[in-house]
């Protein structure tokens, strides 16, 4: 590759729905290698690290990636045991690539988002948190532009040097339809590397994860009138405000807009 193509890579795993937990592509992955996309076409290179999936459903998982319109997913064969993040770093040592693109955290497994971080550390490479699009990119000067998603709807511009790691938000444009034919018709790579154990993970205990339990609205009603009331109550909102006329209206939106930082 010259050294004027832009290079980005795009990590993807294995997802899982929220209700009937079967697998599928990662949401933010999917986004992740959209943008890929957009910023490399079919340059774009797709790595998934793993065991080789058996089920039909974790292939189908796999392939609908390469259905968005690649031609060839690298799957890095690694033992479940294994540290995922060394093996990936060790494996992405050998290759210059500009652009690292990873979910913020995965749907299944550990799923602590911790894995951009450490491949950051390891690399040494700049580390961009919740990325909504990536701008646009100057090779000639290492740099690129980068636009981040902020709580509230709020949206930052950072410009950073390559090559660095950038963990994509929902806030990313959504991944496109996975096609039945380009997903059946590309290739899976397989590439084995190194068996690095995962020694902290050893001594790990794993339980099935429960849902925290709410808190109940605290009643001081003496009466059975007065609690009966409490409870079939309508929540009101505190902050609200009538505004006429579009001058008044276009002012409270401005000064709305001022109060949030947006302008």
């Amino acid at each position: 590759m010259s050294d004027n193509k832009l290079s980005v890579i795009s990590l993807v795993s294995i997802g899982q729905h929220p209700s009937s937990g079967r697998a599928r592509r990662a949401e933010q992955d999917g986004r992740a290698v959209e943008l890929g996309l957009k910023l490399a076409g079919d340059n774009l290179s797709v790595l998934h690290a793993g065991e080789q999936p058996e089920h039909v459903s974790k292939q189908t998982a796999l392939r609908s990636y390469l259905g968005m319109g690649l031609s060839e997913l690298t799957l890095l064969e690694m033992s479940s045991d294994a540290d995922a993040a060394l093996v990936i770093a060790e494996h992405l040592t050998d290759h210059n690539n500009d652009i690292i693109l990873t979910g913020v955290r995965s749907e299944s497994g550990e799923s602590s988002g911790m894995l951009p971080y450490l491949l950051a550390e390891k690399l040494g490479l700049a580390m961009v948190t919740s990325v909504a699009d990536i701008l646009s990119v100057d090779k000639t000067n290492n740099r690129a532009e980068v636009l981040q998603a902020l709580p509230r709807g709020q949206r930052r511009k950072l410009t950073v040097e390559l090559p660095f790691i950038a963990s994509v938000d929902m806030a990313a444009t959504v991944g496109r339809q996975s096609a039945f034919g380009p997903a059946k018709r590309g290739d899976i790579t397989a590439l084995e590397s190194a068996n690095i154990d995962d020694v902290q993970a050893q001594s790990w205990q794993v339980s099935t994860a429960k849902k925290r339990p709410k808190r109940l609205k605290i009643v001081k009603a003496k009466t059975a009138a007065d609690r009966f009331k409490a409870a079939t109550a309508k929540a009101s909102g505190g902050g609200g405000k009538v505004v006429h006329g579009v001058e008044e209206s276009a002012q409270a939106i401005f000064d709305l807009l001022v109060e949030e930082r947006m302008i």
